[in-house]
């Protein structure tokens, strides 16, 4: 499998304003990621750009939060931090240097409990626990792809909620570093987390008055 052949790195004075200037048939790092100065929003796979969708709808944004604060109260005072998006989590292969690094996500949430992966522009290296709330929007392959950078990277929970179906679906790393599936939980009903030893979500507190 032959190399990506990196996108040149672009001198500080010539950021990117347009989101057309973009090839998409190149490999970026996120060396060139910090330059793009375009309102878009956009997310990198392997070096590959991928298009994130218009602002998330209402819905959307009250599911992720209810999560988000659900998760946030029961962090105070503890170890691990949890974070929403626009939140940058890169997921470096070997070297953590910026043009090295080609894969550069989002996640809806996500929870952190080695401090040592913070740094002033986010999250270098595997969350503990991914939460992604799906729109109307999501394609099948951006969902394809998502999962496997965190089964590859090493996710240790990955929560994929539905906000038209009101259930979530849990993925669990087992010890093959391969993601086992939950049931699906739906309303009426309350999930924990192995990740988060102690902490309860009832799915009706997360989908009621929608």
């Amino acid at each position: 499998m032959s190399k990506p052949i990196p996108y040149p790195v672009l001198n500080d004075d010539e950021p990117v304003r347009q989101f057309n200037e973009l090839d998409a048939s190149l490999t970026y790092s996120y060396s060139n990621y910090l330059n793009w100065l375009f309102p878009e929003r956009v997310e990198l796979i392997k070096g590959k750009i991928f298009k994130m969708s218009p602002a998330p709808s209402r819905v959307h944004q009250e599911v992720a939060g209810s999560i988000f604060l659900k998760l946030g109260n029961f962090l105070v005072g503890k170890p691990c931090k949890v974070y929403s998006a626009p939140f940058d989590v890169r997921f470096p292969k070997e070297s953590k240097a910026d043009k090295d690094v080609y894969t550069v996500l989002q996640p809806d949430i996500c929870v952190i409990c080695d401090k040592s992966k913070l740094d002033a522009r986010g999250c270098i290296g595997a969350p503990d626990l991914v939460v992604e709330v799906l729109s109307p929007g999501n394609t099948k392959m951006e969902l394809l792809n998502k999962y496997r950078v965190y089964e590859e990277f090493g996710v240790k929970e990955y929560w994929v909620v539905s906000q038209s179906d009101q259930n979530i679906l849990i993925y669990t790393l087992n010890k093959e570093g391969k993601f086992q599936p939950s049931k699906i939980f739906t309303l009426s009903e309350k999930i924990t987390s192995s990740v988060l030893p102690g902490f309860e979500l009832a799915l009706d507190d997360v989908f009621e008055d929608l």
